[in-house]
């Protein structure tokens, strides 16, 4: 579990961790036991190990306090020690309500969290990482007789860092930097599994692995297994979105003996949505961009007993030139389906093997019947044009066929098979959960907090 250090704050905010208060004062005297006669009074009332401020001194270290912009007092830091597990909270101690927060890491990156109906207190969305640095503003409003008048609070505080132990990271796909198209998911591989039955380890992993866009999408996490997880937005990606994903693991409390370690951030981007839809009865492919039809193609499709799966496909990636052999899929050699092919233009929508691609040999069945073993057949030149138009992550869709359905995982992309409800139910966080309610990034701006007056 990893422990609070309480830094620099102010004498109207208290920082609790989990069920733990730890305090804060207005501790000001030049040696323990005297006050100061000639140095500003507190406004606030909070006590610390029985230590009560009120308008007047304490004996203990004094600490930095800032009220509207102005530093009022500045000394040692007052540090405290805790161990936590759960969020943390920033309390209010005083009459008033917390009007506005902020808190950011090191980096300046923002801090998820939600403030309570009465404005009383700040809660972060997840346990924050050891060994970090954090800094929060917040604006305290109270009524007087004058009217509100608000003042801003100013908390540093660090995270001390977590206990030796296993390190858990994860690794991100794809590839960071590139432009995909609009149906890639993004994928992460945990370096060590987490079971199905510790939920909450899978909790806190999940709100650690924060998926940022630009602009803003619906999206959510699915486990596919103990070390596999996809995320994916309700609907397909929008054309040029800019998706950036971190794993905020770093010294998180995952199970006893496992902390999370530090991952490499991913950044890519989506070009135009481009759609490859096959129309098996027709026996044509119409390609469009951003829905406007660039070309329809003549194409041939799997014949009984090889039928082309339906549904929806990613495309995984794309060959110049693949030799293709019967016996990769289970048709025995010298046997009368039997084939070994070098194939030109292939592009690639399944681990085992299924490709839209060049099939000069079948010009006469392309338009009006099935003779392939499964892959999309068209002319050389439909193909090289293929080839040109679509990047990995666009969307190949095969309707009106007779094939089964393209499953969800272990065989390429098809996590667009599943409807959203039935995506939800793959993730830990269950399908209310706020970290998922948009994607946003976590810079600039203020977290208004609306508190009840």
């Amino acid at each position: 579990m990893p422990s609070h250090r309480y830094v620099r704050g102010w004498g109207a905010v208290s920082l609790v961790a989990g069920a733990v208060l730890l305090g804060t004062a207005a501790q000001f005297p030049d040696r323990p036991g005297t006050p100061d006669p000639a140095a500003p009074r507190p406004a606030a009332v909070v006590s610390l190990d029985g230590c009560v401020v009120a308008g007047g001194w304490c004996s203990a270290p004094r600490h930095t306090v800032v009220l509207g912009g102005t530093t009022v007092l500045t000394g040692r830091p007052f540090t405290v020690d805790r161990r936590v597990d759960g969020p943390v909270e920033l309390v209010l101690r005083s009459p008033g309500t917390l009007a506005d927060v902020t808190v950011t890491d090191r980096r300046g990156r923002r801090i998820a969290g939600s403030p309570s109906p009465d404005g009383s207190r700040w809660t972060s969305a997840a346990p924050l990482p050891a060994g970090n640095r954090f800094a929060a503003r917040l604006v305290v409003e109270r009524s007087g007789a004058e009217g509100p008048r608000r003042q801003v609070a100013r908390l540093d505080f660090r995270t001390v860092a977590p206990p030796g132990g296993e390190r858990l990271t994860a690794s991100f796909g794809p590839d960071g930097g590139g432009t995909y198209g609009v149906g890639q998911p993004v994928t992460a591989e945990l370096s060590h599994p987490v079971p199905e039955d510790d939920g909450e380890a899978r909790r806190t992993v999940e709100r650690a692995l924060v998926v940022a866009t630009e602009p803003r999408v619906e999206g959510s996490w699915y486990w596919v297994g103990p070390r596999t997880l996809h995320y994916r937005p309700r609907h397909y990606w929008p054309a040029r979105t800019t998706v950036r994903v971190r794993g905020g693991l770093e010294g998180v409390r995952i199970a006893d003996g496992l902390h999370g370690g530090r991952s490499r951030a991913l950044t890519f981007t989506t070009g135009d949505r481009i759609e490859a839809v096959t129309d098996v009865a027709a026996h044509e492919m119409t390609v469009l961009r951003d829905g406007r039809v660039l070309r329809t193609l003549p194409v041939t499709t799997g014949k009984a007993g090889y039928r082309t799966r339906g549904g929806t496909k990613v495309v995984l990636g794309k060959e110049p030139l693949v030799r293709m052999r019967g016996d990769s899929i289970g048709i025995a050699r010298g046997s009368r389906d039997s084939y070994d092919l070098k194939v030109r233009w292939a592009t690639r929508v399944t681990w085992s093997g299924e490709y839209l691609h060049a099939a000069p040999w079948s010009l006469d069945a392309q338009g009006t019947e099935d003779v392939s073993h499964g892959c999309t057949g068209m002319s050389t030149r439909d193909a090289a044009w293929l080839y040109d138009t679509v990047r990995e992550g666009d969307l190949v869709r095969v309707v009106n066929g007779y094939g089964a359905p393209m499953t969800p995982f272990g065989n390429g992309f098809g996590d667009w098979n599943l409807g959203w409800s039935a995506w939800l139910r793959g993730s830990a966080l269950g399908p209310d959960a706020p970290e998922r309610a948009s994607a946003a990034p976590r810079t600039g701006g203020a977290v208004v907090l609306r508190p009840a007056l």
